[in-house]
């Protein structure tokens, strides 16, 4: 499990914005740039080129809650 101070203070490294824990997949999401970063070992893996792309559904999904 990720500690919530290192969660308050992380960001994007794209566009420097919030992002949201999904602690069921151990991901970080960035909304604007549809990124998903993945959570290894309980250390955040904030490289864009290791970074997931969300569909579609997963962004509309998102967006829903």
């Amino acid at each position: 499990m990720i500690d919530k101070n290192l969660l308050d203070i992380l960001a994007c490294p794209i566009c420097k914005g919030p992002l949201m824990y999904k602690k069921d997949q151990q991901e970080l999401i960035c909304r604007p740039d549809r990124l998903a970063f993945a959570i290894q070992d309980d250390i955040p893996v904030m490289l864009e080129d290791e970074a997931r792309a969300l569909s579609s559904e997963e962004v509309d999904a998102l967006y829903k809650k």
